[in-house]
């Protein structure tokens, strides 16, 4: 990989490596704007197979976040971090105290956050250090807007009503059959709102634990893993891993609309041109899913839950634009989302 062309054609400011064999820390924190605010994102601690794998990794990840900051409309740039080593048995207080130190030499340039592998415990860890961090549950020493997870699937449900209303003239999801693929925290509250507006829920998930939790609270109706994508539904809201959305899935998908939390859904951007060939609107995800950030965003400014109900509501307006835009230019919505996230950044920075 030939870094410094790939920093200057897709605009990263900054990739930082960090490392503390003392501790053993390895990590890399990649800022890919601050045009519209401090560049901020989780950190990641996953054992990658190797350190090209955390750099790609941590590239794609905050220039998603960039690009989620600017579709909602937040004063924030894009930033990710990632710590390479397994999170069961390489993390300690040592080494998260470590990284928070890196963190502090960016003096605000880099406001992290929570993501896989690193919980709000290690957050607080993190805190005790710096106090560029955001999304620290249970703390209220730290303004914490606690579980972003309701947030997310708060967005998630407005965006789709968004695309229910583009594609079949009415917002409403009374008597939708909607497949829930993956049946974590997000789609635990998700499964929520669509229930309570009287949706035909159908899920499945690896994790049993989830599936039982999710049958309990709401009676609905699990399949295998093997068969979620193929049902015969109105939606298909994939909520588990990236890529879910692929050359060899596709041709299974009988749904109309593919709206889910999920990040990086499509596994290359012709599986965007190929739904929108096939007649599926397809919600891009991180303009659906962006409800944690807003989450997070609104503890800068003292944090207020209803507010920030309010703003993530906006996701169905968000979706709405992409949705009517994708229709008059001819584009597919992935396409229109980075477009409108790519025009606020670019004129930010002109400005």
């Amino acid at each position: 990989m030939k870094l410094f062309d790939r920093m200057s054609t897709e605009g990263y400011e900054q990739v930082v490596f960090c490392q503390d064999k003392e501790v053993g820390l390895k990590a890399i924190i990649a800022i890919h704007s601050t045009a519209l605010g401090p560049g901020t994102g989780g950190c990641r601690m996953y054992p990658y197979a190797s350190e090209e794998a955390a750099l790609e990794d941590v590239l794609r990840l905050s220039k998603g976040m960039s690009y989620k900051a600017a579709i909602t409309g937040l004063k924030l740039g894009g930033a990710k971090a990632v710590i390479i080593g397994d999170p069961k048995k390489d993390k300690t207080p040592a080494l998260l105290k470590r990284y928070a130190a890196f963190v502090n030499r960016l003096n605000g340039n880099y406001i992290t956050a929570k993501d896989v592998g690193i919980n709000g415990d290690d957050l607080k860890v993190v805190h005790s250090v710096s106090k560029h961090v955001l999304g620290i549950e249970g703390d209220a020493d730290s303004n914490s807007s606690g579980d972003p997870s309701p947030l997310t699937a708060w967005g998630t449900y407005n965006g789709m009503k968004a695309c229910a209303k583009f594609a079949y003239g009415d917002a409403s999801l009374k008597g939708k059959k909607i497949a829930v693929q993956g049946l974590g925290y997000v789609a635990y509250y998700l499964i929520k709102y669509l229930v309570d507006e009287g949706a035909i829920v159908v899920g499945a998930d690896v994790d049993q634990a989830a599936v039982q939790k999710c049958q309990k609270q709401y009676g609905i109706k699990i399949v295998d893993t093997d068969q979620i994508l193929s049902q015969d539904c109105d939606i298909l809201s994939p909520n588990a891993l990236g890529s879910i959305i692929n050359k060899n899935t596709i041709p299974q998908i009988k749904a109309k609309i593919i709206a889910g939390a999920a990040n990086n859904q499509l596994a290359t951007d012709e599986d965007g041109f190929e739904l929108m060939k096939r007649g599926i609107v397809y919600a891009p995800d991180y303009a659906l899913n962006s409800g944690g950030l807003t989450n997070i965003y609104h503890e800068l400014g003292g944090y207020n839950e209803k507010r920030a109900y309010d703003q993530v509501a906006g996701v169905y307006r968000t979706i709405e634009e992409i949705l009517n835009r994708s229709k008059a230019e001819k584009q597919p919505p992935h396409r229109i989302a980075d477009i409108i996230a790519e025009e606020r950044i670019k004129r930010k920075s002109i400005n």
